[in-house]
């Protein structure tokens, strides 16, 4: 083998090495960014595991007492905190795995949800709207909020899902607008 030879094969083992030395730091941070996103909706179902808890007992509406009835959700769960919070203990004892998930998700209660603020977001405009411009919005306007991209668009999912908000495909993009009061009526 000659010098030019080995010169060559060695230049190709080193560019071999650096391509897969670069294949690896994106796709670590590829992984870096896919478990953000599953540690924001495990907080999410924390969130709605603790909502159903405290809710457990009352799945038929009609037995509720009558002053429930018309009380929004809202209210009655800054009504009864001290029985949430027992039932959170009992339960974080039960799996230590959980009190982180809980400890951040109960730090983040205070805030507006997610879904409302898009919705609130998507009130502004007439014309459809990108996921990727939303979350720009969102970011702009409430920079304590930082869902990532993947987070945005399964939330403007679960508000198509809920009626609340219209998609719009065009070409491979897909786009999103708030429904109406009226609009979501006549759909029916």
């Amino acid at each position: 083998m000659t010098s030019q030879s080995a010169a060559t094969v060695r230049s190709r083992y080193v560019a071999q090495a650096a391509s897969d030395l670069e294949e690896n730091r994106r796709r670590q941070q590829e992984l870096a960014e896919n478990i953000k996103v599953l540690q924001q909706e495990e907080a999410l179902l924390a969130d709605i595991i603790n909502l159903a808890e405290q809710y457990e007992g009352f799945a038929d509406a009609s037995r509720l007492p009558e002053q429930l009835q018309d009380e929004p959700v809202a209210a009655k769960a800054k009504r009864a905190p001290a029985r949430a919070a027992a039932r959170r203990s009992a339960s974080a004892k039960t799996s230590p795995a959980s009190t982180t998930t809980k400890a951040g998700a109960k730090g983040k209660s205070h805030q507006p949800l997610l879904g409302d603020l898009l919705a609130d977001l998507l009130r502004q405009y007439d014309e459809p709207r990108l996921a990727k411009e939303l979350r720009d919005e969102l970011l702009e306007k409430h920079p304590d909020r930082n869902p990532t991209p993947q987070v945005v668009r399964n939330t403007l999912e679960s508000l198509v899902a809920k009626g609340r908000i219209r998609r719009h495909k065009q070409q491979r993009s897909v786009m999103y607008t708030l429904v109406k009061r009226g609009e979501a009526d006549s759909s029916d």
